[in-house]
């Protein structure tokens, strides 16, 4: 799995925040913090409408280690993930990932990671770590 990957290497993925998978994340979720589901209750507090679940982009993570690797054989030891700016429904999010560790020793890769909105602002940063599992 390791040969597939090399320091330095740059993946990107985007993501639309439709209607239709914040509903299917809620439903999923249970999360139903009127901070996410009323635009007035959001703009109450100083927001220009709901406030998207930032859990939603663990979602993203988990499908673009699963299905957009060039590799199926691993899984997600640990990620974090720091929030900095709010997303909102329809928000286009690019997924910018670059691989900052390889430790053959042990099958594990190391990746550095932020989400953009349409308008370039940092949605989000953190590093995930995958192993092979072969």
């Amino acid at each position: 799995m390791i040969s597939n990957f090399e320091l330095g290497d740059l993946f990107h993925q985007e993501f639309i925040v439709s209607d239709e998978i914040v509903n299917k994340f809620i439903g999923v979720s249970k999360d139903k913090n009127p901070l996410h589901v009323n635009d007035d209750f959001a703009k109450e507090k100083g927001f220009k409408s709901r406030v998207i679940q930032g859990n939603l982009q663990n979602c993203f993570i988990s499908y673009f280690i699963g299905e957009c690797l060039p590799s199926k054989h691993v899984m997600i030891l640990s990620q974090t993930i720091k929030y900095k700016n709010p997303v909102f429904l329809n928000d286009t999010l690019s997924l910018n990932v670059k691989i900052s560790g390889i430790f053959s020793s042990v099958d594990v890769i190391e990746f550095n990671f932020n989400f953009k909105n349409h308008l370039g602002q940092i949605i989000s940063n953190g590093k995930i770590n995958i192993k092979s599992i072969l």
